[in-house]
């Protein structure tokens, strides 16, 4: 038996700016196991918000996470708004759905570029990073911020696309998707990337299904599983959603599903603005939330993002629950690292796009 050595890769680590530590065990240069550590980060939101008035706590899920803000508040909104019953307009539905995939190219094109640093590839990384700055540009145009966008409220929106937005949106687009997509070809096609993508981390459909993975992660190893697909989800029906899945079960898989799901989105945008009814933003909620219980399940960039609220027919509610697809995620590096080789380990865990914000509320 060759001697062991455990090594902590983690909370701080050049590569990975998360604050989670692996302690991995090495025979020589290859992974017999992992043992994740979190609780670094910890700061109780889902307690805050049963001392916060209902209305007060969207900032605080806002919060949760600086790269799906957008999506956190809109979940919020969304449980309370079904302990309620509220009906929300149809032109803030659409809007829901136009600011969230906004921000699921801004994500994914930020892990793309993290995942070229991962392997070395710094002109790629920089590329996708210079695409990224337009998308948040525009969502600073709409929303009026570029990270924490705050538009949701309960019952629909605070914020309208003008015409003059939606002109300068739509050709944004139309640009970032053609950039996007050049840069796409090389994370597909360049020797570089396949070679230290290819093979890596494998996680099979079975051990997808049966650690319960979410998001690309599951769909990287061919499980048609994504929370755009409820018929009630803001308007993707109407956009003839279809998730993106790939059968390589590897981190090039992984890959491929985030780099083309930009491009999807892109396209989403697009009908979504195309279809973009008028009327109202916002309807009003009269009293408090009743005594009564709501979940509501959505897709954040990483995956399917689950909401639970209890309302106690007062201005505070009960009880809030969140449940966020890194959570769901980890467990399967315990079956992507042993076996690995040690320059390999930062592009595995890096593959399943880990954000300890979410995961630590």
């Amino acid at each position: 038996m060759q001697p062991r050595t455990i090594v902590p890769f983690g909370p701080q680590h050049p590569v990975l700016p998360e604050p989670i530590q692996l302690k991995i065990t090495y025979e020589d240069e290859k992974v017999v196991d992992v043992v994740p550590a979190m609780g670094y980060v910890h700061r109780g939101i889902e307690k805050a918000c049963e001392l916060n008035e209902f209305n007060k706590n969207i900032y605080l899920c806002e919060r949760i996470c600086g790269i799906c803000s957008c999506i956190h508040g809109i979940a919020y909104c969304e449980v309370v708004e079904r302990l309620w019953g509220l009906e929300v307009p149809e032109r803030a539905q659409w809007l829901r759905t136009i600011w969230s995939e906004m921000e699921r190219v801004h994500s994914h094109l930020l892990w793309l570029g993290l995942f070229a640093d991962a392997f070395g590839f710094e002109s790629l990384f920089m590329q996708y990073w210079r695409v990224r700055e337009k998308i948040l540009d525009m969502l600073e145009l709409t929303a009026g911020h570029r990270v924490t966008h705050s538009v949701s409220i309960i019952g629909g929106v605070r914020r309208d696309i003008d015409t003059d937005q939606k002109k300068r949106l739509l050709e944004t687009l139309a640009e970032i998707r053609r950039e996007a997509q050049a840069l796409n070809k090389v994370m597909m096609n360049d020797y570089t990337v396949k070679h230290r993508t290819v093979g890596k981390g494998p996680l099979t459909y079975d051990q997808a299904l049966h650690l319960g993975c979410a998001g690309p992660v599951l769909r990287a190893s061919g499980v048609k599983d994504d929370a755009r697909m409820q018929p009630d989800l803001h308007r993707y029906g109407e956009l003839g959603f279809e998730p993106v899945v790939e059968t390589g079960c590897d981190s090039y898989a992984r890959a491929l599903v985030r780099a083309r799901e930009t491009i999807q989105s892109i396209d989403l945008q697009l009908a979504a603005l195309e279809k973009l009814p008028e009327g109202e933003l916002a309807a009003k909620p009269k009293g408090n939330p009743p005594a009564e219980e709501a979940v509501f399940r959505t897709e954040q960039p990483r995956g399917e993002m689950f909401y639970y609220a209890k309302g106690s027919g007062t201005k505070n509610v009960a009880r809030v629950r969140v449940r966020t697809p890194t959570y769901a995620n980890i467990p399967s590096l315990l079956v992507m690292l042993p076996g690995s080789e040690l320059p390999d380990v930062p592009v595995i865990i890096h593959s399943i796009d880990p954000c300890i914000s979410c995961t630590e509320r």
